[in-house]
């Protein structure tokens, strides 16, 4: 039987990490959203580390949900994938207890950015998180050379990708009437940032 499951070396090395921050924000129980989800890697173990949370991961591309679903096969608090492109801007339905997202917005053109946050507008009620990770290029700080050459590959793949400005990012989330982000320093440049519906 072929195993349907993808690896990500990344997710293994940052999972721990970005679980720490996730126990600390997340609600005591509920239904958190896991957009661009990937591999499933992480879905499977913030599902196990949180049993009282129930995730629904998703992601655009079938073979990225089968193996998310194999990843989480077994786990009673994970719904199966579903399709979700957030370019499409069509995030709508029952509201959430967080959503999540992890290193997607510099692998997808910035209109993925904008229906991520409009999309949870309509998804989140106010104070519930949306919860980013991933590399940000931050205004006065020093830009990481390791982030250099990645922005650089990246842009060589896809003029429309590459690591965002914080600032740029923040004043998206503002225009969707979220507040400043709490931000967290992570492992190898990383940064978690935690964005909150105002009112």
């Amino acid at each position: 039987m072929n195993d349907l499951r993808q690896h990500s070396p990344a997710a293994a090395r940052n999972r721990d990490a970005i679980l720490a921050v996730l126990r600390r924000v997340l609600p005591a129980s509920g239904l958190v959203l896991e957009v661009a989800s990937g591999t499933g890697e992480h879905a499977a173990h913030f599902a196990a580390a949180l049993p009282e949370l129930t995730f629904q991961p998703s992601d655009p591309d079938p073979a990225r949900r089968a193996s998310i679903d194999a990843w989480c096969a077994g786990l009673p608090n994970v719904l199966p994938a579903i399709e979700l492109d957030t370019t499409a801007r069509k995030l709508c339905g029952i509201h959430f207890g967080a959503i999540f997202c992890a290193n997607m917005l510099h692998i997808a053109p910035w209109a993925a950015a904008e229906g991520l946050f409009s999309g949870a507008e309509n998804l989140l009620s106010g104070g519930v998180p949306l919860i980013l990770y991933g590399p940000y290029r931050v205004k006065n700080a020093e830009f990481a050379p390791g982030n250099v050459a990645f922005d650089a590959d990246l842009r060589a793949r896809n003029p429309e990708w590459g690591i965002r400005d914080l600032e740029s990012v923040t004043n998206l989330a503002k225009r969707s009437g979220f507040g400043a982000p709490e931000i967290v320093a992570m492992p190898a440049n990383n940064l978690m940032l935690i964005f909150r519906r105002q009112g």
